[in-house]
């Protein structure tokens, strides 16, 4: 049996329907009815799926974009779809309209160039189209999109190691959870685990905001500092590096837990494990632990603890494997 070619009409009817699925399973009108058919329409063929989700990464940068000055009008009509929604399903469109990308280029609404990186079992080095060059750790993923006024990066998880062409005009910014971090060029790295973030930086000086929403550009680092905040923090937290810090340990393929409590050590763990390691109670987390590890074996490293730690392991309802401290037995009188 012969399999079918699409044609260019029809590859380009199928990025349209592409595009308006997408923007009307976004919409907050969308109706079950249209969920549906989007259901059909998407099984219908493999090529359905596969540019449904490059429309959804569209959607994802276009997530980013920044605010225009706002518009006074003196309708009063129903209530106005707002702008961000507008200005996505404009990036949507644009993949077939090269006239609304080229000028969503110039108003600086669209990037003109977009990566997207993973790393799964190795540590990996991506170089983005600006020249910048990034290691990224284990189970990492991110996202560049070079707009006319920044270059912007989203690190949706994971660890990664920035070395940033230097350009003045040009800002790098960085976005990890609610917060950012902005460069010019620089060497820094950026650690994330749930809603956790830690910026250290090695050369050159970056800003620091723990909230997006903040009209200021956040608080500065020079060598040597660190900043390290949790989503829907006010202000991140700075400090300077310590002179053994390890932060870095994962570009040699090393996790390295210097004494640290079970509580504080998980986060470190948990990164390179498919479901969270969990403590029982807070006298388990406060147990430390120390040691170097080779971060492709974190899960031997799990299985070791009852043989170095006064532990022994269970597993709760998720499946999670969770850490309990062995009862300390009371000396008779």
């Amino acid at each position: 049996m012969t399999e079918h070619t699409h044609s260019e009409a029809e590859y380009d009817a199928i990025t349209d329907a592409a595009a308006h699925w997408c923007m009307r399973l976004h919409a907050n009108d969308c109706t079950e009815q249209e969920r549906q058919a989007f259901a059909q329409w998407r099984d219908a063929h493999p090529l359905h799926a596969f540019e449904y989700e490059a429309m959804l990464e569209i959607w994802d940068v276009a997530g980013d974009l920044p605010s225009p000055a706002p518009v006074v009008t003196m309708v009063r009509a129903k209530p106005q779809t707002p702008w961000r929604t507008m200005g996505i399903a404009a990036a949507v469109c644009a993949l077939a309209l090269p006239l609304a990308a080229f000028s969503g280029w110039h108003l600086g609404w669209l990037p003109n160039s977009y990566q997207h990186f993973e790393s799964t079992d190795h540590v990996r080095t991506v170089t983005l189209n600006d020249g910048s060059q990034v290691e990224l750790n284990l189970g990492s993923e991110l996202t560049y999109s070079n707009y006319k006024d920044q270059r912007q990066v989203t690190l949706k998880k994971g660890e990664a190691f920035f070395s940033v062409s230097h350009d003045t005009r040009h800002p790098f910014i960085v976005k990890a959870a609610e917060g950012r971090i902005r460069v010019t060029g620089t060497q820094f790295n950026v650690w994330m685990y749930e809603d956790q973030v830690k910026v250290n930086l090695i050369e050159g000086s970056v800003l620091v905001s723990s909230n997006d929403d903040l009209p200021d550009d956040g608080l500065r680092l020079g060598p040597a500092m660190q900043a390290s905040y949790r989503r829907g923090d006010f202000t991140p937290r700075i400090s300077d590096t310590y002179d053994n810090d390890s932060s870095l340990a994962w570009r040699q393929g090393k996790l390295v837990l210097d004494d640290l409590a079970l509580t504080d050590a998980l986060p470190l763990i948990n990164r390179y494990l498919d479901k969270p390691l969990m403590v029982a109670d807070n006298s388990t987390g406060s147990i430390h632990i120390g040691g170097i590890y080779n971060i492709k074996e974190i899960n031997g490293l799990v299985k070791s603890l009852p043989r170095v730690l006064p532990v022994y392991l269970t597993r709760n309802a998720n499946g999670n494997l969770v850490v309990n401290a062995i009862p300390q037995k009371t000396p008779k009188s």
